[in-house]
């Protein structure tokens, strides 16, 4: 039997084919394997989205998610090195690859290149200017995307930095032009943070 007039189901197969990386094809062969272990998978499922959707939120600091029953991880330990990217996805390949240890800032995205920056485009740069500040930063890597929007970011980020004391440097050489930080590969990133350069304000 057919199951294309099941609402249910079928809102269940769009809802998943929205995810990156997943078509209705793929949607349909997760729905099928949820509903075959319904009680395995479905039902764990379900809670754990519920606890997330009620206690996962971004934090208003550092941009990274948190729960709302514990204090974020930027505001409970010292540091003197902030690395700053454009997303989470961003943040969980340098992680993975082991090669940086320290804070991270999450700015929510890039600034476009054609309109006016005065504003930050909505960006976390006034609590990343915070944070230099309050903890006495002495360095801020910017591992922002090798794209036009990354490099207006970038020369924007160091400019609202330039009254501070803080050593900022970009990654060098292995982020090729147009490059995106969670595509590339921890021999790549290795490189360019080995390679970072210093940004000066003049």
């Amino acid at each position: 039997m057919s199951n294309d007039n099941v609402k249910e189901i079928e809102d269940l197969i769009k809802i998943i084919a929205k995810l990156p990386g997943l078509g209705p094809k793929s949607a349909k062969r997760i729905v099928l394997r949820l509903i075959n272990k319904r009680e395995e998978l479905i039902k764990p499922l379900t809670n754990t989205l519920a606890q997330v959707y009620k206690n996962v939120v971004r934090c208003t600091n550092c941009g990274n998610l948190k729960s709302i029953n514990s204090k974020c991880i930027c505001v409970s330990k010292k540091y003197d090195q902030i690395c700053v990217v454009e997303n989470i996805a961003d943040m969980w390949v340098i992680e993975s690859s082991g090669i940086y240890k320290g804070q991270y800032h999450i700015l929510g995205g890039t600034l476009p290149s054609f309109e006016n920056k005065n504003s930050g485009n909505g960006l976390l740069i006034d609590s990343l200017v915070n944070r230099v500040k309050k903890n006495s930063v002495k360095e801020v890597i910017l591992a922002t995307s090798a794209s036009i929007e990354g490099e207006t970011t970038s020369h924007y980020i160091s400019d609202s930095l330039k009254n501070t004391k803080v050593k900022i440097t970009r990654l060098a050489k292995g982020v090729p032009v147009g490059g995106e930080i969670e595509f590339l590969d921890d021999g790549t990133l290795f490189s360019a943070f080995k390679n970072r350069n210093p940004i000066t304000n003049e």
